[in-house]
C-alpha cells in the first residue's frame, strides 16, 4: 500500500506496483512527475554546457575546434562506459516492480563490484590511446596540443564518469528522479564557476575547460554516491544482505548491455565518422559544427529527460507483470516527447542565429551555424521519438533490435549521404544528411514500440 507522505510520483509508481487501475490522468501524472525533474534537469545541464562552450568560443576558432575534433570520441567512451551500467539498472527497475527490494538491493552490490573492475581496465586502455586519438580524427598541429590535453584530462575521469552514470542509473530506476535531476543541475553550475576560474583567472584554455568539467562531476558524484548508499528508501546499505551471486543477473546484464555496448559503439563511432568528413572543410566548418550541436541540444535533451523516465516507468511496469499496461505507457511518454520537440524544433528555427551568437562572436561561425541548425529543425519531432521510444523499449530489456535500427540509419543513411553532399553542399549538406537520418530512424522507432513484441 502506498506510503500517503510520499511524494506524488511514489504514491502512483507504488499503486502500479500493486495492480491498481490507473486513470489516464494518473497515468499523464505519472510521467510528467517523474520527467518533470529530469527535462528540467536537462534543460539546466545544456544551458551550463551552453555557458562553457561559449566560454571557449571566445578564446578562439582554433580552441573551439580543438575541443570539438575529440568530443565525438568522448561521447563513444562515455557510451561504453554506460553500457556496464544499464544491464543492471534494468534488472533493479524490473526487482523493485515486482516488490522484490531485497533483491534489487543485493543486485546493486553485484553492479558496483563489477564496474569497478570494468573502469579500472577501461580506463587504462584510454589512457594509453590519448596522444593518438586527436591525430586519429585528422587534428593539424595548430589544434593538436589542445585536443590531445582535452581528451587526456577526459580519460582521466572515466571512473568518476562510471559510478556517476551508475549512481544516477539505480536511483533512478527506483523512481527517484528528482535528487539525480538536482545534483545535475549543481554540477552545470559547478561547470561554469569552475570555467571562469580556470580559463579565464588562472589562463588556462581549454586545459582548463576540461579540469573544470573534472572537478564539478568529482563533487556531484561523491553527493550521488552518498545519496545512493545512506539515504535512498530503496537501496540504501542499511538493508542487510548479501552481493548477488546468481550468474543469471550477470548473463542478463550481458545480454542487455552488450548490445548498448554495440550501439554506442556505432553511434559515437558514426559521430566520429561524421566528424572526419566536417574536418577537410576546414576550421570554421569544425567550429561551426561543434557549436551548433552544442546549440541544438538545448533542443533535444528534454527528450533524453522523458527517455530516463520512460525506462523507469516501463521497467517497473513490466517487472510488475502488467505488460498491456507497459506498452500503452511507452506509447504515451513517446507522444509527450514528440510534442515537446515539435515545439523546441520550431523555437530553434527561429532563434537559429541567436543560438549560435550567444557561443561564438565570429560572424562566419554565426552564419554557417544558424544555417544547418534550421535545417536540423525539421527532424526534432523524429528525433524526439527515437529517443523516448529507446527508453521505453530499454525499460523491458529490449536493447537489440533499437541497436539494429540505429546500426541501419547511421551507417546506411547517414554516413555515406553526408559524404555524398559534402564535396557541392559542404556543411550544409552535411547536415541535411544527418536531419535525413534522424527522421528515418524516428519512423522506425515508432514501429517497433507500435508492435507487441517488446513486452513479450
Amino acid at each position: 500500500m502506498a506510503n500517503p507522505s510520499a511524494s506524488r510520483h511514489a504514491v502512483l509508481l507504488q499503486r502500479m506496483r500493486d495492480g491498481d487501475r490507473l486513470s489516464l490522468y494518473d497515468q499523464l501524472m505519472l510521467i510528467f512527475s517523474l520527467s518533470l525533474p529530469a527535462v528540467l534537469a536537462q534543460l539546466s545541464s545544456i544551458a551550463m554546457s551552453y555557458i562553457d562552450a561559449s566560454m571557449v568560443g571566445h578564446l578562439g576558432q582554433l580552441e573551439g575546434a580543438a575541443i570539438g575534433i575529440v568530443s565525438s570520441s568522448t561521447w563513444l567512451i562515455w557510451g561504453l562506459s554506460y553500457s556496464c551500467v544499464v544491464g543492471f539498472t534494468v534488472q533493479t527497475a524490473h526487482l523493485i516492480g515486482a516488490k522484490k527490494n531485497d533483491e534489487a538491493h543485493s543486485l546493486m552490490k553485484l553492479a558496483f563490484a563489477v564496474n569497478s573492475i570494468f573502469t579500472v581496465i577501461f580506463t587504462g586502455i584510454i589512457l594509453g590511446i590519448s596522444p593518438f586519438v586527436p591525430r586519429w580524427l585528422g587534428a593539424g598541429d595548430l589544434i593538436y596540443r589542445d585536443a590531445f590535453l582535452y581528451f587526456f584530462i577526459f580519460a582521466l575521469s572515466l571512473p568518476v564518469i562510471q559510478f556517476n552514470s551508475l549512481a544516477t542509473g539505480m536511483l533512478q530506476c527506483s523512481g527517484n528522479m528528482r535528487f539525480p535531476s538536482i545534483v545535475q543541475i549543481l554540477m552545470g553550475v559547478l561547470n561554469v564557476a569552475f570555467n571562469y576560474l580556470f580559463i579565464y583567472v588562472f589562463n588556462m584554455g581549454v586545459k582548463g575547460a576540461a579540469i573544470a568539467t573534472l572537478l564539478a562531476r568529482l563533487i556531484t558524484t561523491v553527493l550521488l554516491l552518498f545519496y545512493l548508499l545512506f539515504k535512498s528508501d530503496l537501496l540504501a546499505l542499511k538493508y542487510v544482505g548479501k552481493m548477488a551471486r546468481d550468474r543469471a543477473y550477470l548473463f542478463k546484464a550481458f545480454k542487455i548491455g552488450l548490445p548498448v555496448a554495440f550501439e554506442q559503439m556505432i553511434m559515437s563511432g558514426g559521430q566520429v565518422a561524421f566528424t572526419k568528413i566536417v574536418s577537410p572543410l576546414g576550421e570554421l566548418a569544425l567550429s561551426a559544427n561543434s557549436f551548433a550541436i552544442t546549440a541544438e541540444s538545448l533542443c533535444y535533451m528534454p527528450a533524453y529527460g522523458l527517455s530516463s523516465a520512460a525506462t523507469t516507468i516501463t521497467g517497473q511496469c513490466y517487472g510488475s507483470g502488467q505488460k498491456k499496461l507497459t506498452w500503452h505507457l511507452g506509447w504515451l511518454t513517446t507522444s509527450v516527447g514528440i510534442t515537446l520537440q515539435i515545439i523546441t524544433g520550431a523555437l530553434m528555427f527561429v532563434f537559429a542565429r541567436q543560438m549560435i551568437g550567444f557561443i561564438s562572436p565570429d560572424p562566419a561561425i554565426i552564419e554557417l551555424g544558424a544555417a544547418v541548425l534550421m535545417i536540423e529543425a525539421f527532424s526534432e519531432p523524429f528525433y524526439g521519438a527515437s529517443l523516448v521510444a529507446s527508453g521505453a523499449l530499454a525499460g523491458t530489456g529490449d536493447t537489440l533490435v533499437p541497436s539494429c535500427i540505429k546500426f541501419f540509419s547511421m551507417w546506411m543513411i547517414r554516413i555515406p549521404l553526408a559524404l555524398f553532399l559534402r564535396g557541392r553542399y559542404g556543411l550544409e549538406g552535411v547536415w541535411f544528411a544527418m536531419s535525413f537520418e534522424l527522421c528515418v530512424r524516428g519512423i522506425l522507432f515508432l514501429l517497433r514500440l507500435g508492435g507487441k513484441s517488446w513486452t513479450k
